[in-house]
């Protein structure tokens, strides 16, 4: 029987059984030490789990597996991740985050800040990263299609100055992990698109870096778009890979 707690009455020593029973006991002693079992029962306070809770734990965490598809990209630790999708006359549901899985496929979080964009074709919103606080993102779209790029800043890794890029769309529900230590930026393609992410780290206005968008030391090929790229002021102007030193990334 999935999720129930099992057990038999205790022991006459007072003790809780291997499933957390409680023995009942007698007086204005025994009226004290059942309300203090049954507090205990109800708080998890100075009791381990059963080996029956722990069945349980890991029979709901196992039926709770195979709700996402996690591929790994050309750069180790940026990972494409697919949800299954459950859909019929009425309409879809699907999980989008989901902690446990998540966490055993790489991707622990924990996330601490949700944001939220809507651009029109055209707009290019990167390369950014954060040079303290810095953020790992969990990106998807919810309406129209974005080319989203992460570039790895990692001054200590194989993939240094490599970039890997994926089209993610309303339509196909993929999502891109994107970890400490990289640049991340996106290029509308759609006439507009909603953008959501989650982070790592708060938003921190005095960390804020930025790669220039189209360096040519990274050379991201990005696809043609009708009216040609928009950047905001800030974004036009950032350096060039080349020209900045990426030590507060060591640690990634």
């Amino acid at each position: 029987m999935r999720g129930a707690r099992l057990g038999l009455p205790a022991a006459a020593t007072g003790g809780n059984d291997a499933a957390g029973a409680l023995c009942v006991w007698g007086g204005a002693l025994g009226k004290e030490k059942n309300e203090q079992k049954q507090r205990e029962n109800r708080t998890g306070a100075n009791r381990q789990p059963s080996r029956c809770e722990q069945a349980n734990e890991q029979e709901r965490i196992k039926n709770n597996m195979g709700k996402f598809h996690f591929i790994q990209t050309a750069i180790p630790g940026v990972v494409i991740v697919e949800p299954t999708v459950y859909g019929d006359s009425r309409g879809y549901f699907m999980e989008t985050y989901q902690a446990e899985e998540f966490a055993a496929c790489g991707i622990a979080g924990p996330f601490v800040q949700d944001n939220q964009s809507k651009s029109t074709r055209g707009v290019l919103r990167g390369l950014h990263f954060q040079k303290q606080h810095t953020q790992g993102k969990l990106v998807r779209v919810i309406l129209g299609e974005v080319f989203d790029v992460a570039v790895d800043c990692r001054p200590h890794s194989p993939t240094f100055g490599k970039w890997v890029g994926e089209t993610l769309s309303a339509e196909n529900k993929k999502q891109l992990y994107v970890p400490q230590g990289f640049a991340h930026g996106f290029l509308v393609l759609s006439e507009e698109a909603e953008f959501t992410y989650k982070c790592t780290d708060y938003y921190d206005p005095a960390s804020e870096g930025g790669i220039r968008w189209d360096d040519a030391d990274i050379g991201i090929v990005w696809p043609k778009v009708e009216g040609g790229v928009r950047l905001s002021p800030k974004d036009a102007v950032h350096p060039g890979f080349r020209a900045q030193r990426f030590g507060f990334f060591e640690r990634w």
